[in-house]
């Protein structure tokens, strides 16, 4: 019997998602020979082990008041697992063989949570301390993705102690070195979260000022004018990547709300580019994948510039979304690997190592 922590929510901008792909990831796992401990971690860091059998109540955000929840945690003492605490206050300890976490952004997909996994000397999913630190971090993952050659946004950083100290400074600045439109974005959020579209320069410090909400330090990116495109990389030593595909947001940019939210967007699978281009996509993702350190998953977005066909590397997320719309299961399955059997590829390169 192999005993599988699946951990969800988190303190995070993206618990909301988290809760969706845990969902997805609990519904399609296979239970044979496997106990399987949902694990919740609420939005002011509370682990509670989830006493229900409907995982619905996870996505509609019902899983907190279950009466057979109880108050857990991961303990960080080599080989202990999981510590439950019973109903007279005891502590049941749970061993457990591979952890799954289903985390995104802040605190679950930066490093921090696995530096944890690591402490406990359980295998999990996912990469590593280091590879997740760096390719959370937009910036720190765009200075390692430029060894591999493949072409990025131009991009310039800024901190908030120098905006708050000049902010008329700042945006000169961003005005001398781009054209209009430009991207604001907080350096270590995903799904979008805090990021602008800014057409004028008047449009600036509003969007500055919501990027620091989530961050002490902001990317401002060019503009290009491209179609966006995806892959799913698999593997540790020998990773694969998927057929690409294409997001089509039906909006000016594929911000939070198109992507859970509303029903504008749609996708295509293999993406409308060349064949040429989707192998060079697949190319340059496993170069990134690889010089950033990564291991067992990761989703790797591009642009295709409308006038050139040139790929442009966008950003990297190790722990991509699961849910219903989510595009990396979607590609793998595409490729004949379904929800189920990517889930039993990712544990097995888990406890590969």
């Amino acid at each position: 019997m192999q005993t599988i922590l699946v951990l969800f929510g988190g303190v995070s901008p993206e618990h909301t998602v988290s809760l969706r792909s845990a969902t997805a990831v609990l519904s399609h796992m296979n239970p044979i020979d496997r106990r399987i401990l949902p694990v919740g971690i609420t939005e002011t860091g509370q682990w509670i082990l989830f006493g229900g059998t409907d995982y619905t109540d996870i996505q509609n955000n019902d899983w907190e008041q279950h009466p057979d929840n109880r108050r857990a945690f991961l303990s960080p003492e080599t080989g202990v697992g999981l510590q439950a605490f019973r109903a007279d206050g005891t502590l049941e300890t749970i061993p457990v063989d591979v952890i799954f976490p289903v985390l995104h952004g802040e605190n679950g997909e930066d490093g921090s949570i696995q530096g944890l996994f690591r402490l406990s000397g359980i295998p999990y999913v996912g990469c590593g301390v280091a590879a997740s630190a760096v390719s959370m971090d937009k910036s720190i993952a765009k200075l390692i993705a430029a060894t591999t050659g493949v072409r990025q946004a131009d991009w310039d950083l800024v901190y908030a102690g120098y905006y708050q100290d000049d902010p008329q400074a700042v945006c000169e600045r961003i005005q001398t070195r781009f054209e209009f439109p430009v991207f604001i974005k907080p350096c270590s959020t995903g799904s979008s979260v805090g990021v602008s579209k800014v057409k004028r320069a008047i449009d600036l410090p509003e969007a500055l000022e919501q990027a620091f909400r989530y961050d002490d330090h902001v990317l401002v990116e060019e503009f290009i004018d491209g179609i966006e495109v995806e892959t799913a990389v698999l593997g540790n030593r020998k990773p694969i990547a998927a057929t690409p595909g294409e997001i089509d947001s039906g909006v000016e940019f594929y911000d939070y709300e198109s992507k859970y939210v509303t029903a504008t967007s749609s996708y295509y699978i293999p993406a409308r580019v060349p064949d040429t281009t989707l192998d060079r996509i697949r190319h340059a993702a496993i170069a990134i994948y690889r010089a950033l350190g990564c291991k067992g998953l990761s989703r790797v977005d591009f642009f295709v510039t409308k006038e050139t066909g040139e790929i442009v590397f966008n950003e990297i997320n190790t722990l991509p979304g699961f849910t219903s719309i989510s595009m990396y299961p979607k590609m793998f399955e595409a490729d004949g690997i379904g929800f189920t059997a990517l889930l039993d590829r990712l544990i097995a390169l888990a406890l590969e190592g």
